[in-house]
């Protein structure tokens, strides 16, 4: 059944929502699905920004062939070359063989390496900054490298102010019964997956996501189109500003968060402890997670979150717990900085983890670990509760 939106007077929404992937780029969880976004502007010249992953191909394709009703397509602009957008072009391409690609000289090399076959269609090699007209609609070209893959760019229409914004802006989770944002509560239904979404896939990329938010600063945006997630024509600076905290490490809220792994619920029942001591000492929102139960990229979500960060791992084969270890082996790679960490150790003969993750976080940017460490032989008991109030009180004044 075809399911096409209006975005404005001739710009369509023509993708479509999977909820029965299980894990995008086969890494993370996606309990609310996901949805791929393309869309179709209906000018003098035809125009098609991305296609779609190959899981909604029937659909997409319906919806592409009802929206154009019969005319031709004169331009697929090829935004983003990875597979969830592009695995449609080929297909495309066969279907309106007169169509123009328009990418970047990166976006070719990249088409070459996925299609090959497409080596003879027309093409329009864009810059930065150059612009393809349609009719009344020019859409002029934002190079965004890095936001995530080198041959992102956006497109900004000048004709109404819609930016075309590749990955940026996006989030985890299928659409509904409507397409933009402010047809849902945004904060509640989106907002951690779209943090999620962030941390994970652009993260690591703060400088670069900065530099286009510098671009974009410079344009008159009134609608963003991203590629994932619902699309946004009100309240458009709260998300741009949380896309500014997200690119810079700066915190959204003053609370905490305890990250724990445990191996027979020792170390969990003294993060527990410790959680709501904390919270009745500073008063401030505390969530507690045990990191082999949840999964490590919403731990990474929780880490862009909040600037405080308290970890509790067991000594595990003269190491670390590894479900912390791989969650420490994330935090660099995606380089998290600007935060507090403290740490708990366990261990009941020779407790030696918290050595090891203070050595892996002082290796992070503009991090710092409190000094006071709290470590456990086996359990916590009545008789250390001097110890963990010791504990608290330095986080809290950390």
């Amino acid at each position: 059944m075809v399911n096409i939106q209006k975005v404005a007077a001739d710009t369509f929404w023509i993708g479509g929502s999977d909820r029965r992937l299980a894990l995008f780029e086969n890494l993370f969880p996606l309990p609310n699905g996901v949805s791929y976004n393309s869309y179709a502007v209906l000018d003098e010249k035809t125009v098609v920004f991305d296609t779609a992953d190959i899981s909604i191909s029937d659909q997409y394709l319906e919806n592409l062939r009802t929206v154009l009703d019969g005319r031709s397509l004169d331009y697929l602009v090829i935004l983003h070359m990875e597979p969830d957008h592009c695995s449609q072009i080929a297909t495309v391409a066969a279907m309106y063989p007169d169509l123009t690609l328009v990418g970047n000289a990166k976006t070719f090399q990249m088409l070459a390496n996925f299609f090959p076959e497409t080596a003879e269609i027309r093409r329009i090699v864009v810059k930065d900054k150059e612009a393809l007209e349609t009719g009344a609609h020019t859409f002029r070209f934002v190079f965004a490298p890095m936001v995530h893959w080198p041959e992102v760019m956006f497109a900004y229409d000048e004709s109404n102010g819609t930016l075309f914004s590749a990955d940026a802006f996006g989030t985890f989770g299928a659409i509904d019964a409507g397409i933009f944002a402010d047809e849902y509560d945004f904060e509640k239904i989106f907002l951690d997956d779209a943090r999620r979404y962030y941390a994970n896939i652009v993260g690591k990329y703060g400088v670069q996501v900065q530099n286009v938010l510098k671009k974009a600063a410079a344009l008159d945006i009134k609608t963003i189109c991203p590629l994932h997630g619902p699309v946004w024509r009100e309240n458009i600076a709260w998300f741009i500003d949380k896309y500014q905290k997200w690119s810079t490490l700066t915190p959204e809220d003053d609370g905490y968060v305890v990250i724990y792994g445990s191996l027979y619920g020792h170390t969990a029942s003294a993060a527990e402890a410790f959680a709501a001591k904390l919270r009745a000492k500073t008063g401030k929102e505390v969530r507690v997670y045990d990191a082999s139960k949840t999964h490590a990229s919403n731990l990474i979500g929780e880490a862009w979150r909040v600037g405080k960060i308290v970890i509790f791992s067991p000594t595990y084969n003269n190491g670390i717990y590894l479900p912390i270890d791989a969650l420490l082996h994330d935090m660099a790679a995606l380089d998290l900085k600007n935060r507090t960490f403290a740490i708990a150790q366990n261990g009941s003969w020779a407790p030696t983890a918290g050595k090891q993750i203070a050595e892996k976080l002082a290796a992070l940017k503009n991090c710092k670990v409190v000094e006071n460490m709290l470590t456990i032989k086996s359990a916590l008991h009545s008789a250390d509760a001097e110890v963990l109030d010791a504990f608290v009180d330095a986080v809290a004044e950390a």
